[in-house]
């Protein structure tokens, strides 16, 4: 199928588009509703969020604007015009973020008894300890730096928040500079004053800090004994740190990552110079001068610097400015199968039953953090590798987390003989470090370890355990849209399908050779693959519904998804809505389609949800005149994903499944605090004062109700669909003597 060609008018910036979603992250901090604690969170996001876009994005038109690039982007802007419309549309947000952590958050905070006090609002008790504290504990590790004829201007490296102090000396009234690295990534940002110094405050604060860069400027003296200290100011610095990696000249990948990473820890040029508003311009263009820092590039900041430390306040004992703690429970179906609760006796050996049994009476769907993650794919993992009838476990890692117990059950595979095959994704950006360690430690451990296809991200997240049953091979498969990390399994929302259907299995037992060997694999029984057939399939998928609604038959599309960008795909849509298609999109982040736009896309809605927890499931629904086909899978719509990464979705073929998946499209496209999209790509809250229904908080709410097995939750009850396969999740409802699988091998495993 021909790509659609896509007018200028009707696709939105895609870095504009980003720095949107990030307004409705900081929206989040600013909503007087959010809990003080996450609101700091938020603001720490919406900072972080903004490091990672300067450093790729921005660095990126940088690039083509120093080289003198004049292709255009999608909507026709030059890389300057891309550059000028990120200020303009960032200043604003910056001061509403400061003005937010000065005149609300702290103030609030300070009213529950979390006080982030100046240097100067301390008692002089407290500034002996504090002054005595940095002698201690912050002194020995700083070092400052000269700038004179023999001592040239210091590399400041990124994301450092630092200190310009300007020194006279006494003797020849000569004026001098100098920079202190603030060691803010070393100790905590806010040094924490004992409780025995909060002065007998009634009642007594949960936490009273100091931040550290205060502490620092007001013991500049002891830095530099003998002079006169004139003025000290505050910035920070951002530099481009994408990583550049020729890989089809490299004679080993991994080498030539690691050399990539050591130019990135250094840092390249400067795409970004903070500074404190007060600093005078003087010093502002010496920093300039000493980084090669165009004016553009300088952000002048009315508040402290680096508020992604605000991350940090969550470790505050303060539980009722936080969001209540929710953790998931095991899948019902898995409720029989958890080896940890066979060894600790709170489940007997004759009700136990392998997980591998429990897949092939049905597909299991997960959903995390509802399902838990550690009872479910972990708890596959595990048994897997230490089940003696599994012969070879094969999966695919992007982002692991530090302490993974993942990686943990692979190297106990192979220590138990069987045959294990891990991807590791080096080029992972910003995990590339985390991922050579682990492939390094895989491979010291017997696992065979790949590292992806040239010239390609391997985005997916699957796994295949081959498992010997009564003199054949069976082969069990997960494929899901998030990580293996078990942190993120708990941060993120993600869809995840065990199954031991042959033609998925196949279709991976054809996946995996195509990332290990030399394969050129271009057939696909059931899954969808990028770059091979995905994006084709999906075009033939939104055609087929404009070809249904032209010949009057039902035609809707119904997709969620972390990212909308794709010029053939986003045209494809549009001439879906002129055809009468019903089109209805979750989109966390970026979108560069236009909805609501007369003749063009009046049948297109567009919402993003933000909220307590990362939006990261990948959902397709097609109509298909009535007997719909769903999918799940990793690939956003983005020309990345869909021709420059190893993607992998999944068709849900289940009919119980795939109810229960048209009701969760359903809840997230109800949900009353969800954005609506403007046809200017701009955002509105449904309903600001909304109560519910709210995706997230339904979920959570129905995912925490105690329910005997078996027994529908009211609210789920009001939902036939979903109500009857609640239901039938109780194992003892299914009787495995009615499948014909039963194993005799089948026996608990450690």
């Amino acid at each position: 199928m021909a790509p659609a060609q896509l007018p200028q008018e009707l696709y939105l910036n895609r870095e504009l588009s980003w720095i949107r979603f990030n307004q409705r992250v900081l929206a989040q901090a600013l909503n007087p509703r959010t809990p003080l604690l996450e609101q700091a969170k938020f603001s720490a996001i919406f900072s972080n969020n903004l490091d990672e876009f300067f450093m790729v994005r921005v660095a990126s038109l940088q690039s083509q604007l120093h080289a003198g690039v004049r292709a255009l982007s999608e909507d026709g802007l030059t890389p300057r015009q891309q550059l000028d419309q990120i200020r303009r549309q960032l200043e604003p947000l910056l001061q509403q973020q400061q003005d937010h952590y000065r005149g609300s958050l702290k103030t609030n905070l300070a009213e529950q008894g979390i006080l982030l006090l100046d240097y100067e609002q301390l008692s002089r008790k407290q500034k002996d300890w504090a002054n005595s504290y940095f002698q201690t504990s912050v002194f020995p590790v700083l070092t400052p730096l000269a700038v004179d004829p023999a001592h040239p201007f210091p590399f400041i490296s990124n994301l450092s928040l630092n200190i310009a102090v300007t020194i006279r000396d006494p003797n020849t009234r000569q004026r001098q500079f100098a920079r202190i690295k603030i060691p803010q990534k070393n100790l905590p940002r806010f040094v924490s004053i004992p409780p025995e110094l909060h002065g007998g405050r009634t009642p007594q604060p949960l936490f009273m800090g100091l931040p550290l860069e205060q502490l620092v400027a007001f013991n500049l003296q002891r830095l530099f004994p003998g002079m006169l200290i004139e003025g000290h100011h505050f910035f920070r610095v951002t530099r481009d740190a994408d990583l550049e990696l020729r890989e089809l000249e490299a004679d080993d990948l991994m080498q030539a990552l690691e050399q990539g990473l050591r130019k990135r820890r250094m840092g390249g040029e400067v795409v970004r110079l903070e500074v404190a508003d007060e600093m005078p311009q003087e010093l502002v263009e010496q920093l300039m001068r000493g980084m090669e820092v165009d004016d553009f590039d300088v952000f002048r900041i009315n508040g402290p610097l680096g508020l992604d430390d605000l991350m940090g306040l969550l470790a505050i004992e303060a539980p009722q400015l936080k969001d209540a703690p929710f953790r998931g429970r095991t899948p019902l179906q898995l409720r029989t199968t958890q080896s940890s609760q066979l060894e600790d006796g709170s489940l007997q050996y004759q009700d136990f039953e392998s997980i591998f049994r429990v897949i092939r009476r049905g597909d299991v769907l997960l959903h995390h953090p509802f399902d838990l993650f550690t009872t479910s794919v972990e708890e596959f993992i595990n048994q897997a590798a230490d089940d003696p009838h599994v012969l070879a476990i094969k999966m695919t890692l992007y982002r692991v987390s530090k302490q993974s117990p993942i990686i943990a059950a692979l190297i106990r595979a192979a220590e138990n003989g069987k045959q294990v095959m891990t991807l590791v994704e080096l080029k992972a950006r910003f995990d590339e470090d985390n991922n050579i360690q682990w492939a390094r430690q895989l491979e010291r451990a017997g696992v065979h370890v790949v590292y992806g296809v040239l010239g390609l991200k391997t985005h997916t997240k699957i796994t295949l355990v081959v498992r010997r049953e009564q003199d054949k091979l069976q082969g069990y498969c997960h494929i899901g849209t998030g990580n293996y990390n078990s942190k993120t399994s708990s941060l993120y929302t993600d869809l995840g399908i065990l199954s031991c259907n042959d033609e998925l299995v196949n279709d991976l037992v054809d996946l995996f050779n195509y990332l290990t060997g030399f394969s050129k694999q271009q057939h696909f029984r059931r899954l969808l693959v990028a770059p091979v057939t995905l994006r084709r399939r999906m075009q033939e998928l939104i055609q087929r519904e404009i070809d249904n609604a032209r010949a009057g038959r039902p035609a809707a599309i119904k997709a969620k998804m972390n990212a909308l960008v794709d010029p053939s795909i986003i045209a494809l849509l549009y001439e879906a809505s002129q055809a009468g298609v019903s089109i209805d999109l979750v989109v966390r982040g970026m979108c560069s389609l236009r909805p609501g736009v007369e003749g063009i896309s009046d049948n297109i809605r567009v919402i993003s949800v933000i909220g307590r927890l990362l939006e990261h499931s990948r959902l397709f629904w097609f109509a298909n005149a009535g007997e719909p086909d769903l999918f799940i899978g990793s690939a956003d719509w983005m020309p990345r994903n869909l021709d420059r990464r190893v993607e992998a979705v999944v068709p849900v073929l289940e009919p119980s499944l795939c109810i229960q998946l048209e009701w969760l499209m359903q809840l997230y496209l109800d949900d009353q605090q969800a954005w609506l999209m403007q046809p200017d790509g701009t955002y509105v809250v449904r309903n600001p004062e909304a109560e519910g229904p709210l995706a997230q908080r339904e979920l959570m709410e129905l995912w925490s109700l105690k329910n005997a097995p078996g027994e529908a939750p009211a609210r789920l009850a009001s939902n036939p669909g979903v109500a009857a396969t609640a239901v039938t999740c109780d194992p003892a409802a299914l009787d495995p003597t009615t499948t014909g699988q039963t194993d005799p091998a089948d026996q608990p495993v450690g």
